[in-house]
């Protein structure tokens, strides 16, 4: 097994995994500590070493909200279970799964990104655990990046000091942090031609923003999209996102120095790490992509409409109960609770099409599914590869049903990681969606065997003559009778006020 292999920084020893025939090297630097100096500032390269650096632990979490510290949060019970993991600003680190025996094994090569609003998660969330994926065949790197108010801040000094990369510092290290995989990854058994950058939430907006930046061209062959929304009916600027203008951004970055009690880059540069985040976290902050003119350049919905979107294959999709909302005034919270967000979304959307609002005054949710089928609709006529999916079987747990998240335990094939009382179908089924993800970063083309040789049920492309989703519920099969109704109506709509 290739235990040992180098790296531009220097020799990497790796461990073997649970399965034996899987090598994970664990904390690998890609690029310097993001403290002192190097706060607010584009990623700088990694420091070499000497001799050979052991990846048996994984690197500290980026700074954020103490995960899992109030343990009556939904995601403290799914995955964020651990108060006392180390957290500090050298957090840009490459976590790598490869089944090589081998440097010259040319395998191909998924790259994650983690989701969690860009504001909290890590990429070894238990989860995200990749010996399942690298035993099908595929080298699997999980990326670290700045979060919140260490990723995302603007100020007048920082634009000053580095006018050609001035904000969105969490995609630029998730950007370092592909080039750093595109140039290493060979050493690991992969193909560097061949590689998949594929996320989920936050994640998948980040997935959209690679896709859409003249930054990234050529780093990546494949994408894969999964609870976002490609596009965004309601808020256009940016897929959810508050993408604000640079300027805007900048007066939000001098009024939080205020609040930090200095007010000069160097003054907030000395501050301790975490008395940051406490002031980030007592405000309630949200910081966000923002049009810097250089990273990024448009909203995805332009971008996309303008058909200027990388050329690159990819799947998109969500799980059929992403959110809820709160309960309409009088309504029984037991009958709510039985509805998914889908269900809000046609109820939502129908009184579009009644009364002639305008969409974004109609839909309060479920503008994931209808932005999927915007991204779909638009991109496959464009010519593009799409596969399209809707997750959504039964979620065994106090409040089942296939709420956001709910699929990464199936992607990843990790359900024996979780607490939930999953049974045979579920397996089944988290081994054929792991199979999917696999084969779609192998060839393009997610359909292939089962591990006892038999073809998994087809998935056929999303096609302007063919605008279906395979629904991985219970059991999987494609979507029946084309597109629905509402959809059609609501993409119509929606270009027509896209292209005013």
């Amino acid at each position: 097994m290739l235990r040992v292999t180098k790296t531009e920084s220097g020799m990497v020893a790796g461990v073997a995994g649970t399965d034996a025939r899987i090598t994970v090297y664990k904390g690998i630097p890609f690029a310097a500590d993001t403290s002192g100096e190097n706060r607010w500032r584009p990623p700088q390269p990694a420091e070499k070493w000497d001799g050979v650096r052991e990846c048996y632990e994984f690197g500290p979490i980026s700074m954020q909200r103490t995960p899992g510290k109030d343990p009556s949060a939904f995601y403290s019970k799914e995955w964020h279970v651990d108060p006392d993991i180390p957290m500090s600003e050298d957090s840009l680190r490459v976590n790598i799964w490869t089944p090589a025996k081998t440097a010259d094994e040319n395998l191909p090569v998924m790259v994650w990104i983690f989701g969690g609003g860009l504001q909290e998660g890590y990429p070894h969330e238990m989860e995200f655990d990749g010996e399942r994926i690298a035993s099908r065949g595929v080298v699997l790197a999980s990326i670290g990046y700045r979060l919140n108010v260490f990723g995302l801040l603007c100020h007048p000094e920082i634009t000053a000091e580095n006018p050609e990369a001035p904000a969105n510092f969490a995609f630029q290290d998730q950007k370092a942090g592909i080039e750093w995989v595109k140039r290493n990854i060979a050493n690991f058994g992969g193909d560097p031609e061949n590689i998949t950058i594929f996320g989920q939430s936050a994640g998948a907006f980040s997935v959209v923003a690679h896709m859409c930046s003249p930054k990234t061209e050529g780093l990546f062959q494949k994408a894969i999209i999964e609870s976002i929304g490609g596009m965004d009916p309601v808020y256009p600027q940016c897929m959810g996102m508050p993408c604000k203008s640079l300027k805007e951004a900048e007066q939000d970055g001098v009024e939080f120095f205020k609040k930090l009690g200095v007010s000069t880059l160097a003054e907030a540069r000395a501050l301790d790490a975490q008395y940051i985040e406490d002031k980030f976290s007592e405000g309630r902050y949200f910081w966000g992509a923002v049009n810097d003119g250089k990273y990024l350049t448009g909203s995805p919905n332009e971008i996309i409409l303008a058909n200027k979107l990388h050329d690159v294959d990819f799947m998109i999709g969500n799980t059929t109960g992403e959110f809820k909302i709160a309960p309409a005034p009088g309504e029984d919270p037991a009958e709510f609770a039985k509805r998914t967000m889908g269900q809000y979304a046609y109820e939502f959307l129908a009184i579009a099409r009644n009364t002639g609002k305008p969409l974004a005054e109609a839909v309060t949710v479920g503008q994931m599914e209808l932005g999927n089928e915007l991204m779909c609709s638009i991109c496959a006529k464009q010519g593009r590869n799409i596969y399209s999916y809707r997750f959504g079987p039964t979620i065994p747990g106090d409040d089942a049903g296939a709420f956001h998240s709910s699929d990464l335990w199936f992607q990843f094939e990790t359900l024996m990681k979780c607490w939930r009382p999953f049974d045979g179908h579920h397996f089944d089924l988290a081994r054929k969606i792991c199979n999917y993800w696999t084969n779609f970063a192998k060839t393009g083309n997610p359909n292939g065997k089962d591990s006892d040789g038999s073809d998994m049920p087809r998935w056929t492309k999303y096609t302007t003559e063919n605008p279906n989703s395979i629904q991985l519920f219970d059991t999987i099969q494609m979507e029946e009778g084309g597109m629905r109704e509402m959809d059609a109506f609501l993409i119509d709509v929606n270009l027509k006020e896209m292209e005013k």
